[in-house]
Order: C-alpha cells, then sequence, then structure tokens
C-alpha cells in the first residue's frame, strides 16, 4: 500500500491547474444511462472514484473510450448505453464507492427496473439512502429491500409528483433530478441541494434535451420528455481542489495561483480564509492564494452550499492548528466528520471535540510524525499538516487521496514542496 513522505517547512510558491471535479463527474458519467445516443464529457480527472464509476457503468453494458488524457484539460469519455445488459449495480462495486447510488434514477426512469446495492464510501458517518427511496417512491416507483439490494420497480414508467425534502441531500437531489428527466409529467423538487456540481449536472441534462428550470436553486422544476439525445459537455473546475491547494498556500506562509479556480463557486470559504489573514486574489486565469505564514484563529460552521462545506472542514483544522488564537469548528452536516482529529493530534495540533464541535487551540508549530488517513478529506488534512510541520512526516493509507486528489504529489512538488510517494 502506498504511502507519501513529505518534509515540511517549505513555503509553496508557483501555480497548480484545477482539474475537472470529482463530484460533478461522477454523476455525469451515470447520465448517459438515460439516452442509448452518445455522451462526450470533457475535463474528466483521473482518479480512483472515477475508473471505479467507469467499470460500474461498463458492467450495465455502457461502452466507453477514454482519452486523450492532458494535465489541466482531463480526460475525454464517451458513453454510449445503447445496449444495456444488465440493471443490477453488484455490491462489489458499489460498497467501494457512496456515489455508485446515483445509477438507481437513470435506470429506473429509462428501464423501470432497477437494482442498486446499497453503499459504500467514505466512513464518516451515517449517510442514508431513505431521502433519494422517498423521491422515487413519490413518482410511483415500487421500493423492495432484499438482502442488501434495493429493488425500485416502476413497469407503467415514473410520473411526475412534487418532491419536498425534509433536510438538504446533494445525492438524493441528483437521483431524482435525473429520474425525473424521463418521468410523465412535471416533477417539482423542494428544498433542492444548490451546490454547484448539481447546476452542472443540470445544464448537461439540458443540453441532452431535458426540460428543466430554477437551476441553482433551491427549486427545481422538471418537465419529462420521451427521451434524451447525446450531447457534449466539459466538467466544470473541482472547488473543493481549489480550496485545499488555498490552504497549501495559507499553512505554508505561500504564494500560489490556481489556475482554473472559480471564485463565485468559493465566496463562504474565500471568506474564512480572509478572515483567517489570507489574501486572495482574482487573476485572469483563476484566482491566488498568498500567505505571510501568520494566521488568526476564526469561527467556522459548516453548512449546505452556499454556505461553508463539509469537504473543506478537515483542510481549515490542519491550518487553524498553527494559527494564532483559538477556533472553533462546528460540523453541521456529518456526525462523525473529526476523524482526522486524533492523527493531527500526533503531530502537536490542540484540539479537543465535543460532540459535533471542535476546539482548536493554535500551536506555535506541528511535527512530524507517523500517520494514518481515515477518509479522502481527512487524508488531504494530513498533507497540508505535514506540509507545514517541521520534519519528515509519512501519510499512511493513501489511497482514499487517489480518489479524489488528481496527481497531488505532482502539483504541490511543482511549488516547491518535499514531497514523494513510496510504494
Amino acid at each position: 500500500m502506498d504511502k507519501l513522505r513529505i518534509t515540511g517547512g517549505v513555503p509553496l510558491k508557483g501555480e497548480i491547474i484545477i482539474s475537472g471535479a470529482k463530484n460533478a463527474a461522477l454523476k455525469l458519467l451515470a447520465a448517459s444511462l438515460l439516452t442509448e445516443e452518445t455522451l462526450t464529457l470533457y475535463n474528466v480527472p483521473q482518479l480512483a472514484d472515477v475508473n471505479m464509476m467507469a467499470k460500474l457503468l461498463e458492467q450495465h453494458g455502457v461502452a466507453i473510450e477514454s482519452g486523450p488524457c492532458k494535465v489541466g484539460q482531463g480526460c475525454t469519455y464517451t458513453l454510449n448505453a445503447a445496449n444495456i445488459t444488465s440493471l443490477v449495480a453488484p455490491y462489489e462495486l458499489v460498497s467501494k464507492m457512496r456515489a455508485s447510488v446515483v445509477v438507481l434514477g437513470p435506470l429506473l426512469t429509462r428501464f423501470g427496473d432497477a437494482k442498486v446495492s446499497l453503499p459504500g464510501g467514505c466512513a464518516i458517518g451515517t449517510r442514508p439512502i431513505d431521502m433519494h427511496l422517498y423521491a422515487l417512491s413519490a413518482m410511483g416507483a415500487e421500493i423492495r429491500l432484499e438482502e442488501g439490494y434495493v429493488h425500485a420497480l416502476a413497469p407503467n414508467g415514473l410520473h411526475g409528483a412534487e418532491i419536498q425534502f425534509d433536510k438538504v441531500s446533494v445525492g438524493a437531489t441528483e437521483n431524482a433530478l435525473m429520474a425525473a428527466t424521463l418521468a410523465k409529467g412535471t416533477t417539482i423538487i423542494n428544498n433542492a441541494a444548490r451546490e454547484p456540481e448539481i447546476g452542472d449536472l443540470a445544464h448537461c441534462l439540458v443540453s441532452m434535451g431535458a426540460k428543466i428550470e430554477g437551476i441553482g436553486t433551491d427549486r427545481l422544476v422538471v418537465k419529462g420528455v420521451d427521451r434524451l439525445h447525446g450531447a457534449e459537455h466539459r466538467v466544470l473546475p473541482d472547488r473543493i481542489e481549489t480550496g485545499t491547494y488555498m490552504a497549501a498556500a495559507a499553512i505554508t506562509g505561500g504564494d500560489i495561483e490556481l489556475i482554473g479556480g472559480d471564485v463565485s463557486q468559493l465566496e463562504a470559504v474565500i471568506e474564512k480564509f480572509e478572515e483567517a489573514g489570507v489574501t486572495i486574489t482574482s487573476t485572469a486565469r483563476g484566482l491566488r492564494a498568498t500567505s505571510n505564514g501568520k494566521l488568526k484563529g476564526i469561527d467556522i460552521q459548516t453548512q449546505p452550499h452556499p454556505g461553508f462545506p463539509t469537504d473543506m472542514q478537515a483542510q481549515f483544522m490542519a491550518m487553524l492548528a498553527v494559527a494564532d488564537g483559538s477556533s472553533l469548528i462546528t460540523e453541521n452536516i456529518f456526525e462523525n466528520r473529526f476523524m482526522h482529529v486524533p492523527e493531527l493530534a500526533r503531530m502537536g495540533a490542540k484540539v479537543v471535540v465535543h460532540g459535533h464541535s471542535a476546539m482548536i487551540r493554535g500551536a506555535e508549530k506541528l511535527t512530524a510524525a507517523e500517520v494514518m488517513a481515515t477518509d479522502l478529506r481527512a487524508s488531504v488534512s494530513l498533507v497540508l499538516a505535514a506540509l507545514a510541520a517541521k520534519g519528515e512526516t509519512t501519510i499512511n493509507r493513501i489511497y482514499h487521496l487517489d480518489r479524489g486528489y488528481e496527481m497531488l504529489e505532482e502539483k504541490l512538488g511543482a511549488c516547491g514542496a518535499r514531497i514523494e510517494r513510496i510504494h
């Protein structure tokens, strides 16, 4: 199993090209199931999760071609789902990646039948799919739970419905949105998630012939059509990757230009960076993060978009571990997303967890240690801490990183980081 070895203390300076968004690409790949024509996606990142989704789609019968792949331009994926051979998403694939559950809506609405294993993914707390099933049931699906699988049936097709989510759910919104595109009549999704990745999916669906109103709002109105056609679509830049490298500049006292970074996707994050003493400026090619290494303690509460994203919480905790003063992070999205705390503590971070809040007292410095990654964002928080720590840090179980960060060590190394992968 691969490890990362990082020797900290180097201010990072240079430029990093932001990859396509993982959380958008996975759902866009699944959207290929909605049509028998060809869907072409550009700027798809080279990630383990993308490879896993491609394997899942291929076992359904989707013909996939990938390439060329270029740094900063991602890969081109050409997908054709004209000859679907299986309506079952098996445990051995779905259990490895939670996002796999989004094939449920497309398969069900197009074929009237879908069987999907209950999902897996990062161990960051309970993330049930009851809201996915509620939405599909409202649209006329019969839901059966059979030996660890969700079996959804709609032999006469789905119909339009008004869906009222009790709380915001990205995955449930995406599943309902894709299912609604081919349902008979009009579907209204209230309290829909507003993440940019959902808007990206919606724009792709529109280019495929879907009729969607309210994109970017919490009320989506979808008028079902008889069929969708092929299209071409470019995956939007990854806002979490952008924020992560902004944190790398901040924690090392560096200066990094993030090419392709989109300020409009990161308003809540940028506000907190600036509050902590980091300078963020727009550039002709994206944005720039500059820090003198003197950070200030701040308070953060994670919220659904457009609030502060839970996927940036761990990165900020690493950064605030060396800030002047105390900080308070309150996690409102997942109940078990502080698993990086014990590992950061091994490096000298002073963090005390009370329920869903963590109090951080800034330390003068962090020190190198051998640590272990527990999930995707926790993994990269350890990378950030190692970049600032004195000495040589070894990070174990970095397969989590490969799920969500394309060419991480190459990108950081080009900015001066002393980082290497050990096979």
